[in-house]
């Protein structure tokens, strides 16, 4: 048995083309390279895409390399992940599903007494039996995990479990604050456990739970990523050797400069030195700048000029990271403060100024809040413009009345 298991795709994620070019090419090379080396599956364990309704241009060009599995009989098993899944459970992979391009492995039914059965979906070729879990955001599958009856999974066979959510045990020290859970939530006895939402090459066998993985994202989706992997990963399980590959379409060159205590003409001179010193053809260029100026602005440094000679350097693209970056002279003052609070003293304020026919003034200050409330709602995917006006209007005559 072989397969590929690739996660966090995420196409559309980059804003900019030349970026999103990158995250469809580098999963087009999975593609090609799991071809190459004769997979029997590929699985992706979420985020497919960066959003549960991609553009139509990111649409095609990903059809068209899931077409190349098809036409070599090499079925695609999938998840949704939390960027996948929409809030209304609407999601670009049913289109997929349908399509015959790949099977969405989470089915289940619910039982009379309320818990749910996962049930397990076969790989005609290799007779693994496969099932998981969806992902969605702030780790809300939770609730799904709590209500399974995992009596039904005893099969015998090799048995694949894909998820898409942070496990407390594998989750790193820099991700302290996302929202995970035990491993211990995930159901036992699985050979596999091909997971997907963080983004972390990592491989562990944990007590009951052998070959938990994260395989990294097929392409780095932020600065801070392509600082700290520089390539997108993946894995390949092989009759029981399970190695991790890279995908490195083109290489990253960084620098970071420490601000502090220095004047921008400084900050400069070093950057037009790593300018001048460095071969930048076809790579990504990394700036980075944190600390405290000694004196002047951010804006003094000559950032425009340096990212110019670069350019002419032939790079393939430049980042810059100056979000760090602070000055002598004007420290920022941060304090933290609910908007909603805020709305609330304004309306405290102003209480009774305008005499309203029907209102009790004692009920003004509430009836406002939930007015704002419901007028700051937003569209729901797929309704009209009209749809969307006439469901305010109810409910603000809900309120009145």
């Amino acid at each position: 048995m072989k397969f590929i298991h690739m996660a966090d795709v995420h196409i559309g994620g980059w804003k900019e083309p030349a970026m999103s070019r990158l995250g469809l090419e580098a999963f087009g090379k999975a593609i090609d390279e799991s071809i190459i080396q004769g997979v029997d599956f590929a699985i992706i364990a979420g985020d497919l895409f960066n959003t549960s309704l991609p553009n139509i241009d990111y649409i095609k060009e990903t059809v068209k390399h899931l077409k190349k599995l098809k036409q070599k009989n090499i079925p695609v098993y999938m998840i949704p992940g939390s960027h996948d899944y929409s809030p209304t459970g609407k999601t670009m992979l049913d289109v997929l599903e349908q399509a015959d391009l790949m099977i969405n492995v989470v089915k289940a039914k619910q039982l009379d007494n309320g818990k749910i059965q996962l049930i397990l979906t076969e790989d005609k070729k290799t007779g693994a039996l496969l099932t998981g879990m969806l992902g969605k955001k702030n780790m809300l599958e939770r609730s799904y995990y709590e209500s399974l009856d995992t009596s039904n999974l005893n099969n015998p066979g090799f048995k694949i479990f894909l998820f898409h959510s942070a496990i407390d045990e594998l989750k790193p020290e820099a991700m302290a604050k996302m929202e995970s859970s035990p491993i211990s939530l995930l159901p036992k006895g699985f050979d596999y456990y091909a997971g997907g939402h963080v983004h972390i090459v990592e491989h562990k066998n944990l007590e009951g739970y052998k070959n938990v993985i994260y395989p990294g994202p097929i392409f780095p989706n932020s600065f801070s990523e392509l600082q700290k992997l520089r390539y997108g990963t993946y894995y390949i399980y092989d009759n029981g050797n399970i190695s991790c590959k890279k995908l490195e379409l083109k290489q990253v060159l960084d620098v970071e400069i420490d601000c502090n205590n220095k004047t921008p003409e400084q900050v400069t001179s070093e950057l037009k030195r790593f300018s001048v010193d460095n071969d930048f053809k076809g790579k990504i260029v990394l700036i980075k700048l944190s600390g405290k100026l000694k004196l002047g602005k951010l804006m003094d440094i000559d950032l425009k000029s340096v990212i110019n000679v670069i350019h002419g350097k032939d790079a393939y693209f430049v980042m810059k990271n100056t979000s760090s970056v602070t000055s002598s002279d004007f420290e920022e003052i941060k304090k933290d403060f609910k908007p909603e609070l805020l709305e609330e003293d304004v309306i405290s304020e102003h209480i009774g100024q305008v005499k309203i026919e029907g209102i009790d003034p004692s009920q003004e200050k509430g009836i406002i809040m939930q007015m704002i409330k419901v007028l700051s709602s937003e569209k729901n995917e797929g309704e009209t413009n009209t749809t969307y006006e006439d469901r305010l209007l109810n409910d603000i005559d809900i309120i009145k009345n």
